[in-house]
């Protein structure tokens, strides 16, 4: 039996153990820590056959080597282990791509971009759910994508699971960068700025990553409206579908989407003659925000290229309320509107965040800083919030660039539930509507991750 190693022993990590198991490997997967938690998955896995190391890390020093090593999302590509493995000539996949071998007969819709690919993912889920289809969303949302292969290897013996018709995955350039056969049907690119650059180092690098997926698509989306994609689409992209919420003189070789007299329109530019057909009116959509036309826009021509109908995808929109994290409406509390941003997890994004709230704003900042550019945010800031509650270890950090740059109005808090209850002091004091929690941050100094995080602030707002 051959012997196979998964590294990390999370949602993702375990389906992918499970799926090799079911397939005839001798499986371990190993993870760093130990909890209450990971102990019962450890006793559970046990039954199954399945070995489970608690504060272990792979070592390649063994006399019986893995054939197969297959890496969780969030587990560097470039860890000396893992180099070492390929230099010994042991197949190194992402489980992404693992489950992809399980699934390529099945049409996929890849998601990519530095911000806003859960928001397209989801409105993309909700409009071919509308329309009908068995079309699972996975990746960093949803399921992980070796349960849906499990799922499938299920049907084989009990045929009363609906077939897959389509599948609906985000993916991170850490899954692009250990998945290098995924094939998508339709891939979209939401946006590119910097992000993850401890781990890519450069721009440059992290685009190239990204770009992988979508030369291998065999339909592109992109977003004309986002500067860097833009400048790249016109030597690199041109057959792509391109869309824009500033018309149609905006699209990059004349066929795409776009936004005109509060419409979607649809163009095709065949044989030198366009085709224009309204789509829906974008007053159906629900969430607030310039950047959330744009994912409207990317959701649409996906379900378009797909083959759904107009009503359907209009429907679709009509009822979908947003998703959790991502300006999320938490309560009204004496007439002051809580929100959660935690998906906020950058500068542009936690930018987006502030521009698409009602001034004067309370805002709450701060957690494990990343590297980026902060100036258009602080700007922002001085331009919308009243005040800043800092949170997290970027406390300091932050409170020292806000007053480099002139801004004040600033108080250390360390923790969201403090944070919580002075934001209603403050914005009572400063006529302030909205509270708003965007951190530009990553959670992991206090949280295992942004979701938990969003789940705190929700928690001690219901407490107010």
């Amino acid at each position: 039996m051959p012997k196979a190693h998964v590294i990390g022993l999370g949602k993702s990590g375990v389906a992918a153990a499970r799926l090799l198991n079911r397939e005839g490997w001798e499986v371990e997967i190993g993870d760093t820590k130990t909890s209450p938690d990971l102990l019962k998955q450890q006793q559970e896995l046990a039954v199954e056959g399945i070995t489970v190391k608690l504060e272990y890390s792979l070592e390649l020093n063994d006399t019986e080597l893995p054939k197969l090593i297959v890496v969780s999302p969030g587990v560097p590509w470039d860890i000396p282990v893992l180099i070492a493995a390929r230099e010994k000539g042991i197949e190194t996949v992402g489980e992404m791509e693992f489950a992809w071998r399980n699934l390529r007969s099945i049409p996929w819709i890849a998601v990519t971009g530095t911000n806003g690919k859960t928001t397209v993912t989801s409105l993309i889920g909700a409009i071919f759910q509308t329309a009908g289809l068995h079309a699972p969303t996975c990746g960093n949302i949803g399921l992980a994508a070796s349960e849906i292969a499990l799922e499938e290897r299920d049907k084989e013996t009990n045929s009363s699971h609906p077939p897959l018709e389509w599948i609906i995955a985000e993916l991170s350039s850490y899954q692009i960068e250990s998945s290098n056969s995924i094939t998508p049907k339709i891939g979209i690119w939401t946006t590119l700025t910097p992000d993850h650059l401890a781990r890519h180092k450069t721009v440059e690098n992290y685009y190239n990553i990204k770009a992988q997926l979508l030369h291998r698509s065999q339909m592109q989306v992109f977003n004309g409206d986002d500067p860097y994609l833009r400048k790249v689409g016109e030597t690199d992209w041109q057959d792509a579908y391109w869309t824009s919420i500033k018309g149609k003189d905006n699209l990059i070789g004349g066929k795409g989407f776009y936004i005109e007299d509060g419409w979607v329109v649809e163009t095709q530019h065949i044989a030198s003659v366009s085709e224009d057909q309204l789509i829906m009116p974008i007053s159906a959509l629900r969430m607030v925000g310039e950047h959330n036309l744009q994912n409207l826009l990317l959701a649409i021509a996906a379900a378009r290229l797909a083959g759904i109908e107009k009503s359907e995808i209009h429907q679709a929109i009509s009822e979908f309320s947003g998703v959790p994290h991502r300006l999320e409406h938490i309560r009204t509390w004496e007439g002051i509107d809580f929100i959660n941003d935690s998906k906020a997890t950058n500068y542009d994004a936690a930018e987006v965040g502030l521009a698409s709230v009602k001034s004067p704003v309370i805002l709450i900042a701060g957690g494990a800083a990343k590297a980026g550019n902060d100036q258009p945010w602080i700007g922002k800031i001085k331009e919308k919030a009243a005040a800043v509650l800092l949170i997290g270890d970027a406390a300091s950090i932050f409170a020292k660039r806000l007053e480099e740059e002139g801004y004040s109005n600033y108080e250390e808090m360390g923790t969201i539930e403090k944070a919580v209850v002075r934001a209603g002091e403050l914005a009572k004091q400063h006529d302030a509507t909205v509270v708003l929690l965007s951190p530009a941050c990553a959670s992991f100094d206090q949280y295992p991750n942004f979701e938990v995080r969003g789940d705190d602030f929700r928690k001690w707002c219901l407490e107010l």
